[in-house]
């Protein structure tokens, strides 16, 4: 068994990132200029979301100031009620143009509440009629996937991923790994860009559930005020919404019957003793079960059948997959044990990803779940420096962590951030896989905004619960 620091990076592609900035001297924009074109050429080929091969050391490419004028605004919902790739883009357009712009509380002006409802209705629609564990197959010789890891409200790195990665399209598919909220201060429009691919291409854009999908993270690490801050007296509905949409999306996918995604990861029997609830304020660090060798790994019919409409991911009681699903981390050691520094879900072993793989004949696990903040309390663990670390190397297979949210945290000041790329994976024919990384750096500028959550006083790896408060908040 090797981590990622015993194996070559022999697959990774490095490429840089540039995007649209406008001049912060500029007079305030018109809200209602003439629409331009919104074909992905004339837009995504501009010189301000261009590839460019130059990069400084921060792991970041600098732009010179430029933006496209944007689409007519407010977005409206189309009157067929039928979305199409030109809308989508343009709500890129929008959403890009807005954040450089606008200040926050002027989104109603881009997306106004009642459009903002037919998007959140239509999507939550279609992932609350999808399994836990979505099947995604039906591919062609020329088909491939394109597997996300966390993007914490990065607007601008998503849409930089987007154009690089390629758009979603017949034979292109896209599996995000959730967490597409908190910390970043555009979780909002990096939500609903991703509900509006989903509808608009329901059978090629798949968006799993990711821990910061929860009304418990979202009320720590930002959301909630980022949504009040942009949706004002609405604030309140915009967020029930997100939270009903959140409790749709599915756990779990398989790709081609070979790849195993999910968040967190693996998950235990729901036949193993439940949790109990400890006494104490203090007390936040949980024992999930006396023995750690009472714990055995979970299927994919147990996965099925799990209960995932919450609000918050049950730590105690019979319904613990989809906490073990969203919160579990791999680890160097054998066996499965509880993961007591997040106080829910689970760790699991090489010999755990060796029999998972081996029960269900899969080659590949990819999860996410872990920034650099969080590597870098992992012993025996590689850190996320390129984006993404071989966890386990074993006989059936490998184990991969995925982060695709670059020069993370966002708000930290320069010297704090970990100027880490950001990766996403490509799977290709015939088998799908065998993973091809691609490294990318951050854009800037980023558009100076206030964060939404106190950064110097929250823990940033989710570690150390308070999970009375989420048991309150459920």
């Amino acid at each position: 068994m090797l981590s990622e620091s015993d194996c070559p990076n022999t697959n990774s592609t490095t490429t840089s990132a540039v995007t649209a900035a406008t001049d912060p001297n500029s007079p305030s924009p018109d809200l209602n200029p003439k629409p331009p074109s919104s074909s992905d050429d004339d837009f995504f080929s501009s010189a301000s979301f261009a590839s460019s091969s130059s990069s400084d050391d921060n792991n970041q490419t600098q732009i010179p100031p430029s933006s496209p004028t944007p689409p007519q605004i407010p977005i409206s919902y189309p009157s067929d009620g039928i979305l199409t790739r030109d809308w989508v883009m343009d709500l890129i357009i929008a959403f890009d143009w807005a954040s450089r712009n606008l200040p926050p509380s002027e989104l109603p002006s881009v997306l106004p509440v009642q459009v903002f409802d037919t998007l959140v209705l239509s999507a939550s629609k279609i992932l609350h009629k999808e399994p836990n564990c979505v099947s995604i197959e039906g591919f062609g010789p020329n088909s491939s996937v394109v597997v996300v890891g966390d993007v914490h409200g990065q607007l601008h790195d998503v849409i930089f991923l987007l154009r690089e990665a390629g758009f979603p399209a017949d034979d292109r598919f896209f599996v995000f790994n959730g967490d597409y909220v908190d910390r970043g201060a555009w979780g909002l429009e990096t939500f609903l860009l991703l509900l509006a691919w989903k509808v608009f291409m329901p059978h090629r854009v798949y968006l799993l559930r990711g821990n910061h999908e929860s009304k418990y993270c979202t009320s720590v690490y930002g959301f909630e005020k980022e949504v009040l801050a942009k949706y004002g007296d609405r604030g309140k509905h915009v967020y029930r919404k997100c939270l009903g949409c959140f409790e749709g999306l599915p756990l779990a996918s398989i790709i081609a019957d070979r790849v195993y995604t999910a968040h967190g990861g693996l998950f235990r029997s729901v036949t193993t003793t439940p949790l109990k609830r400890p006494k104490g304020k203090k007390n936040r660090k949980i024992i999930l079960s006396p023995e750690a060798n009472s714990l055995s790994l979970g299927s994919l019919e147990e996965l099925s059948k799990a209960r995932r409409s919450v609000l918050d991911p049950p730590w105690e009681g019979a319904n613990l997959i989809p906490g073990d699903v969203l919160w579990s981390d791999p680890s160097m050691n054998p066996g499965l044990s509880p993961n007591a520094e997040r106080g829910i879900g689970l760790l699991w072993g090489p010999d755990c990803t060796e029999a998972f793989l081996k029960k269900f004949n899969l080659k590949l696990i990819i999860r996410s779940h872990e920034g650099p903040d969080a590597r870098e309390k992992r012993s025996g663990l590689g850190g996320m420096d390129e984006g993404y670390t071989i966890d386990h190397v074993v006989e059936s297979g490998k184990l991969i962590t995925l982060f695709s949210a670059p020069d993370y945290p966002q708000f930290q000041a320069t010297e704090e951030r970990y100027k880490n790329k950001g990766a996403y994976i490509v799977l290709e024919p015939p088998y799908f896989d065998s993973p091809v990384f691609h490294s990318f750096k951050a854009i800037t500028p980023r558009p100076k905004v206030n964060p939404y959550y106190d950064y110097e006083d929250v823990i940033d790896s989710d570690e150390e619960l308070d999970l009375a408060s989420m048991v309150q908040s459920s």
